[in-house]
């Protein structure tokens, strides 16, 4: 509930209802507060425009009053030598004059229209004759005695002067028969001698502003809440996009770079761009993140290799001086008696020499297969990968070993008429079936017999080389630590025949470093090491 409260689209419809209800509200308190002063300044404004209009009437028309009354006087001197008693023609020139004003169509139409459009009351007298001239009404007698007093200073209590000149006078006044105000506006016209009075009613402006207050209250409440559904729509129109464009950010927040913005396909505005905007911006941390996410999983090998060569190192030395210790002090101590001449006799002198000579051979294998099993684990030697025939490699491999065979008097099976052509390095293929040869050789037992066969890998277009002694299995907690370097499972008979331990170690690395599969099994009558090769001919193709 809070976060809708808090939420775009709620402030907005809020924001919305509010401006409506403060825009009635301001209409109502300036009707309340301005709208009678208002009225009263446009009655005002009406009166003196009709004082305006009024005296132009008049001025013309006594204008042409008195050009008649010249042309009336020219034709009298003519007369006057006829008649010598001439006072009636002057009589006749006052009257012509006020006969004139009455007469005159300007001024009648003048009165007419204000009666008509601004329903203002107009009367016009003679000051001097005391005789109505211009009437918009039929109570003139009244308006009449009514100017007469206000010229004496004659005024009522409940009136109140609005405006004041030098030749007329604004006033509000009220009836108190019929409870009805008005405004009047009476005074000279600029001939000095017109007098005038002009009335026109003020309605119940209170009333009337109470009766719009109310009617503006009634259409606020409808139009509120006709703004409110407006509000609802419209700013869940607008918010729209903005609270995708907040899922959008959540979610990039949380590097789901995944969501993206859906544009509407409108013109461009200020969100599209902004989604837009957002889209790149999304695709370019992704693309950032995935480069370092990278950038750190090589960091992170990079660190676990350094950390795993220096344990190899550290593993290294301490198996060397471990594995070089005995062999060191044979050489020692044979030597030192040799020195200090504890073998007089030829016989004991050949012995020790010859003791002295064997441990240096072993020490000179172990240090060259350490060698050569440090440059496979560091990849200093990537080695030759080319085509070659794998059956005549073995041959050639037992050949080598026939004086050992026929020493120990074993025997080699191997029979192979086909010629496999393995994709390899031939150097460390050879190197591997030289180890598990040897292997045989010195743990074969029972018949003594050896047996090397070729047959099908479990994988696709790769053979498997198995090389099977006959003699004791070896036991199976054993089987996965043959591969580690200096580990022996029958440590006297290892030494015994000079073994280092290390021969199995480097056919892992080998295999290791051809992706191939090797290991060790014990079967009937024996044990059999086994690794795969790739074909020659997969590796065209």
């Amino acid at each position: 509930m809070g976060k809708k409260l808090n939420s775009l689209r709620f402030r907005l419809t809020v924001t919305f209802i509010g401006l409506i209800l403060l825009f009635i509200m301001a209409m109502w308190a300036t009707n309340d507060r301005f709208l009678e002063i208002y009225y009263q300044n446009y009655k005002v404004s009406l009166l003196q425009d009709a004082y305006t209009r009024i005296d132009e009437a008049v001025r013309k028309a006594d204008e042409k009053s008195k050009t008649q009354a010249a042309g009336e006087a020219g034709a009298g001197k003519t007369d006057e030598a006829e008649n010598p008693a001439g006072t009636s023609g002057k009589t006749e020139i006052s009257a012509t004059g006020a006969a004139g004003i009455i007469d005159d169509e300007e001024l009648a139409e003048t009165v007419q229209q204000l009666r008509d459009t601004s329903n203002i009351t107009v009367l016009i007298y003679d000051s001097m004759r005391g005789e109505t001239l211009v009437s918009s009404t039929t109570d003139a007698r009244m308006l009449q005695e009514r100017v007469q007093r206000y010229i004496l200073g004659q005024f009522p209590p409940q009136i109140e002067t609005i405006l004041e000149t030098d030749n007329y006078r604004i006033q509000k006044s009220s009836d108190r028969r019929n409870r009805q105000a008005f405004l009047e506006s009476w005074g000279y016209f600029t001939d000095n001698g017109t007098v005038f009075i002009m009335s026109v009613p003020m309605d119940s402006i209170r009333e009337a502003a109470w009766i719009s207050n109310r009617f503006l209250m009634y259409v606020g409440l409808i139009v509120a809440a006709i703004g409110a559904f407006l509000a609802y729509l419209i700013t869940k129109y607008v918010t729209k996009p903005v609270n995708e464009l907040s899922t959008l950010s959540e979610r990039m927040s949380r590097l789901d770079f995944d969501a993206k913005y859906t544009s509407t396909g409108h013109a461009a505005t200020e969100i599209e761009t902004l989604g837009n905007s957002m889209n790149t911006l999304s695709d370019r941390l992704k693309e950032a993140i995935g480069e370092l996410r990278l950038a750190n999983d090589q960091l992170q090998k990079d660190i676990d290799e350094k950390v795993k060569i220096d344990e190899m190192r550290k593993e290294f030395i301490a198996d060397v001086s471990h594995e070089l210790k005995t062999p060191i002090a044979l050489i020692q101590g044979y030597a030192e008696g040799l020195s200090e001449g504890m073998a007089e006799d030829p016989e004991n002198r050949d012995y020790y020499c010859s003791v002295i000579v064997d441990e240096s051979q072993k020490m000179n294998t172990m240090v060259r297969q350490l060698l050569s099993l440090s440059a496979l684990e560091f990849g200093q030697e990537p080695g030759e990968m080319t085509a070659f025939s794998l059956p005549e490699l073995i041959r050639g491999v037992i050949a080598k070993s026939g004086i050992v065979l026929r020493e120990k008097e074993l025997s080699v099976e191997f029979d192979c008429a086909e010629d496999i052509q393995v994709y390899a390095d031939e150097f460390r293929i050879e190197e591997v079936v030289t180890n598990y040869l040897n292997n045989a050789i010195n743990h074969a037992a029972g018949d003594r017999r050896i047996a090397i066969a070729i047959g099908d890998s479990d994988e696709k277009n790769v053979v498997r080389v198995t090389v099977y002694n006959s003699g004791k299995h070896i036991p199976e907690e054993d089987l996965d630590k043959l591969w580690q370097k200096f580990y022996k499972v029958d440590k006297a008979r290892t030494r015994a025949y000079g073994g280092s331990g290390i021969g199995l170690s480097i056919v892992k690395a080998v295999m290791d470093s051809h992706h191939r599969k090797y290991g060790a099994e014990n079967c009937e009558g024996g044990v059999k090491f086994w690794f795969d090769v790739k074909r020659a001919e997969a590796q065209i193709r």
